[in-house]
């Protein structure tokens, strides 16, 4: 019989539209399926968490393969904007929420939220800067002793 996962800790590094809600969602689910579930927000992953900037992520068009269009096309101006709008309004049909409200959610299931102290350090951000949902600012030790016992999912 196969174990099952009883705990993840979700590492986000990317701040791309993309790169920000695989993890969103893969906590989301874990919690649904009564997981213990944290968040780890680190170098442009902590963009999700940015008050200032969380609801401005947009998707990368440039550099990513997955979109399916040459670099050149993918540079154009407004091409992101327009990739961001049409991912939006998809995400809409599903009833996938925005970023705030998706972190608001998890969050209130009881999965803490945590930024990178090295980062946040390089950075020159201050834990102002972030959304109410962030638990702390903790290092890479602290991580590691918070997700022990548990997978670590790195989006």
């Amino acid at each position: 019989m196969a174990e099952t996962i009883e705990k993840v800790s979700i590492i986000i590094s990317r701040g791309s539209l993309e790169g920000v809600y695989p993890g969103l969602i893969m906590a989301n689910g874990a919690r649904m399926e009564g997981i213990e579930a944290s968040l780890f927000f680190t170098f442009f992953g902590l963009e999700a968490v940015i008050k200032k900037r969380m609801d401005e992520l947009k998707v990368a068009t440039v550099g990513n393969p997955a979109m399916h269009i040459p670099t050149m096309v993918g540079a154009l101006p407004g091409m992101s904007s327009f990739a961001t709008r049409m991912m939006k309004k998809e995400m809409e049909k599903l009833d996938i929420p925005p970023v705030g409200e998706f972190l608001t959610m998890i969050h209130d299931t009881g999965a803490p939220m945590y930024a990178c102290r090295a980062t946040v350090d390089m950075f020159h951000l201050k834990k102002d800067d972030f959304c109410p949902e962030i638990d702390g600012v903790i290092s890479v030790g602290q991580f590691y002793e918070m997700a022990a016992g548990g997978q670590i999912i790195f989006t």
